[in-house]
């Protein structure tokens, strides 16, 4: 063989030798980049493993003060309070409080310190159909737990309140109109003695 011909084959394998360690660069490159999507998702399956545990606790939190106040309800009816009116209704998937929300439960406090009466408070969460029912239950919870947490704010002792939530279950309104949904995005405060 003539030195071109060997100089030849060299580049040749050379060339080849190169090329393959690029494809070898790109497959390390596109495995690294897999291998972090499966990192993030493990992180992201991790997470929603947190919360469901907290929804998990949560739910059965409520259970227990529901049983509580299942003992109670034995007693008469009071009265109730319905925050579902324009000032006061839930967002879509929200459970934050607003202003005027706030000044009438504050109202409401203030006029059960006033009574100082012996009387318990069932605060119930509802939602509208938009989403699951499980999702709905949570946020109908939610919904309940920051009432009774700013009444508790105001004064009302946590042992004379539960919260429940019946989700989407009992709709005042049809579902099928946004007026009818924004309806049915409330808390009920029921007054038991």
């Amino acid at each position: 063989m003539s030195k071109l011909g060997i100089g030849g084959a060299a580049a040749i394998a050379v060339l080849l030798l190169a090329g393959c360690a690029t494809q070898d660069d790109d497959v390390n490159r596109r495995l690294d980049s897999i291998q972090a999507e499966v990192d993030g998702l493990k992180a992201q399956v991790g997470e929603h493993e947190t919360r469901i545990t907290a929804l998990e606790q949560n739910s059965q939190a409520a259970l227990d003060r529901a049983k509580a106040a299942g003992k109670l309800r034995r007693g008469a009816f009071d009265y109730s309070l319905v925050l579902s009116d324009a000032d006061t209704r839930f967002p879509t998937d929200g459970w934050a409080l607003s202003d005027q929300a706030k000044a009438r439960l504050a109202e409401f406090a203030g006029h059960l310190k006033a009574d100082n009466r012996n009387v318990y408070l069932e605060i119930q969460g509802f939602t509208d159909n938009a989403g699951t029912p499980e999702f709905n239950y949570a946020l109908g919870w939610r919904r309940a737990e920051a009432v009774r947490l700013f009444l508790n704010e105001q004064g009302v002792p946590l042992n004379r309140m539960s919260s429940i939530s019946f989700g989407q279950t009992h709709p005042l309104a049809a579902n099928d109109t946004p007026a009818g949904r924004a309806q049915n995005r409330r808390v009920v405060l029921v007054v038991l003695e």
